[in-house]
């Protein structure tokens, strides 16, 4: 890649971290024409993994219901049922 090519690079990735800082705007990366990355607004990213953070909680909610229901089994257990 020559010079100019990894300014006009630097320069595009800049431009997209503006936009996402400061336009609060959704930037796709592209590679060959497809979509591989995105630069996204820092309370995006927030409000994502509080998404993830609520997704977690419900799910080991329902493990421990599960498990208070049927009963645990414990670590040693599952790892001979794993074959470890």
């Amino acid at each position: 890649m020559g010079n100019q090519e990894g300014n006009k690079e630097r320069e595009g990735f800049a431009d997209a971290i503006n936009r996402a800082a400061f336009g609060n705007e959704r930037v796709l990366l592209r590679r060959r024409g497809r979509a591989v990355a995105a630069v996204v607004p820092i309370d995006d990213l927030r409000l994502l993994e509080a998404l993830e953070d609520r997704i977690d909680l419900v799910d080991a909610r329902a493990a421990l219901a599960q498990a208070n229901k049927k009963g645990a089994q414990s670590l040693d257990v599952i790892l001979k049922e794993l074959g470890l």
